[in-house]
């Protein structure tokens, strides 16, 4: 039985066209023309000069490029493995990117996937690696030389603790290329980072606020190998990467690598593996290298934990201690290419691309009644619930992922406020094929909704149970051109029942649907409503019009105050 399911719908013909580059020569056609000509690749798109370092101010310090066959005698790719203690930060400050890469390196297929096997400084070398990183909904390849900036002989940023391995190095160069530049990964951010190495969702829990299973969505998130991040944010009269009393540095990212159960004097305490990407700085709270508890602990669970006493960076601590010491925690869920074929009880992935064009499909948030209807609409089916045994809550689990794509016509992107809106269909129209109507809207509360921000994307959790609901992707003002790319991961993984589908405003109506009659309907509704106050001389006071309007007011989200007498004695002139 397939454990997920891709459900990639065409672009359309004009959007197509709109997309289309020239097409560049691929790794290995540049890596075969370099061994024919017997020449070293070097990489036009990202020279090895200052810009491709810093793109606004020129650093005091001169680096210089050099090639890893100019740092050590016999350079390696990959020395004995990729692993989470390969890498260490240098002087850039994109601890954000080193906590994503220590994550990647713990999911053997997707490393695969982003840091291609096969690349060595052997017979085959030509100066040229290439990595994949996932961007708005289809994986790119990354090609670079390997010249690395360098400061008397050694490693200006990222590098291994093993001096002749280089591929932490150089995918950082590759990640810097894609952004611009070195600069532009100082103060990112590690949600996107482990997004663009998985095509993952990234849920963001804060950690004060946490739901009640909030244990049991970090044990089956670390159970399906998901990417897992956690930072302490900085509280008034704290400096950036401050280290508290306990030895932790605020505004700073650590990757959780590891979720272990222990027995304790007949008690099970629930464990969290941490790592900090500078490579040493440690928790000196229980459960720390040098605390007492391990005195309780067995040679035999130690080896099982991996559990040594050394200044690396990597730590454990209990789970009660992990929610009280760091503020927010950033579970990546992957999606099908993180998966191994075996796998069962994944997530199931269906994802649509579509846009907002104005005057036609950019009809705001829920605010502007009169034009949230014309926007997108997607049909989501939810049939299974789910099996867990330590939520008490029945529903089915399910994420959206609202992402924004690059309009290309412009030279700089700038994130829109986008968010979106869940409306459970009534099942008397759960088969209608055409675009809601503003009726529909008018009279039918949401279900669920996220919240409204300028990020490249939104992304939360839900639980709803087994239905047919209308997921309304938008901007939060109307008139407001973009693209996007909506994914689903359910928890439920069936091809033939969790799925998403485009409702095309463009087909015709079916007949028998009543919801063609909504509008009329609440015409009738408020005509009624008015005669039984009115009475057969059709008159009202403004008293009994305050009450007509603030009860329709009560039912339609989008009005956000309430009419005073006052203004409706100036309706009705008395």
């Amino acid at each position: 039985m397939p454990k997920y399911k891709v459900n990639k719908v065409p672009l359309s013909v004009e959007m197509r066209a709109f997309t289309m580059r020239p097409k560049k020569a691929s790794y290995q056609e540049l890596k075969q023309e370099c061994l024919k000509k017997k020449e070293l690749f070097v990489d036009e798109d990202f020279p090895a000069i200052t810009a491709s370092l810093f793109a606004s101010n020129e650093p005091d310090v001169k680096f210089k490029w050099k090639r890893p066959k100019e740092i050590v005698k016999d350079p390696r790719f990959i020395a004995d493995g990729a692993t989470r203690t390969d890498i260490q930060q240098g002087e850039l400050g994109d601890c954000w990117l080193l906590a994503a890469i220590a994550s990647l390196t713990l999911n053997t297929k997707l490393l695969q996937k982003v840091v291609p096997p096969g690349q060595e400084f052997d017979d085959k070398y030509a100066g040229i690696f290439v990595f994949q990183f996932w961007k708005e909904g289809t994986w790119v390849e990354v090609v670079v030389d390997d010249f690395l900036p360098t400061f008397n002989g050694r490693l200006v940023f990222v590098h291994s603790t093993d001096r002749t391995e280089f591929w932490s190095a150089l995918l950082e160069k590759a990640y810097a290329k894609l952004a611009g530049s070195y600069e532009s990964l100082k103060g990112g951010s590690t949600s996107e980072a482990m997004e663009d190495f998985s095509g993952g969702l990234v849920e963001t829990y804060k950690t004060q606020k946490a739901p009640p299973n909030f244990q049991s969505i970090i044990q089956n998130a670390v159970r399906k190998e998901a990417m897992l991040a956690c930072c302490i944010d900085v509280r008034k009269r704290q400096c950036v990467e401050e280290a508290t009393e306990q030895g932790l540095i605020t505004g700073h990212a650590y990757s959780v690598t590891g979720m272990e159960e222990v027995k304790v004097k007949g008690q099970t305490v629930t464990l969290m593996r941490m790592r900090n990407p500078w490579g040493r700085i440690e928790w000196k709270g229980a459960w720390s290298d040098k605390s007492d508890e391990w005195k309780n602990v067995s040679n035999a669970e130690m080896k099982r934990l991996d559990q040594v006493d050394k200044n690396d960076g990597e730590f454990w601590m209990s789970f009660e201690d992990f929610k009280t010491e760091f503020s927010r925690v950033e579970i990546c869920n992957i999606g099908p290419e993180g998966m191994d074929d075996d796998d069962e009880g994944y997530w199931a992935l269906t994802e649509h691309e579509s846009r907002w064009v104005p005057g036609s499909t950019a009809g705001g948030c829920r605010n502007f009644a009169r034009t949230f209807w014309t926007n997108p609409q997607f049909h989501l089916i939810l049939s299974k619930e789910d099996e867990d045994p330590d939520d008490k809550t029945p529903g089915c689990s399910f994420i959206i992922a609202l992402y924004q794509m690059k309009t290309r016509r412009r030279a700089r992107h700038r994130n829109k406020t986008i968010g979106f809106s869940i409306y459970e269909l009534p099942e008397k129209i759960q088969s209608y094929k055409g675009q809601l109507p503003k009726a529909f809207f008018a009279r039918h509360r949401s279900s669920k909704r996220s919240s409204f921000i300028n990020m490249r994307e939104i992304c939360q959790r839900f639980k709803l149970k087994p239905g047919h609901y209308v997921i309304i992707p938008s901007t939060y003002k109307p008139s407001i051109e973009g693209r996007f790319l909506l994914r689903v991961f359910t928890e439920k993984g069936n091809p033939s029942s969790d799925m998403i589908e485009e409702i095309g405003a463009d087909i015709p109506e079916d007949p028998t649907i009543p919801i063609k009659k909504l509008e009329e309907e609440e015409d009738e509704k408020f005509k009624k409503t008015f005669l039984q106050l009115a009475g057969e001389g059709q008159y009202i006071s403004a008293t009994k019009l305050r009450f007509i309007l603030n009860k329709i007011a009560e039912k339609d989200e989008s009005v956000k105050c309430s009419f005073s007498t006052f203004t409706c004695r100036s309706m009705v002139g008395g």
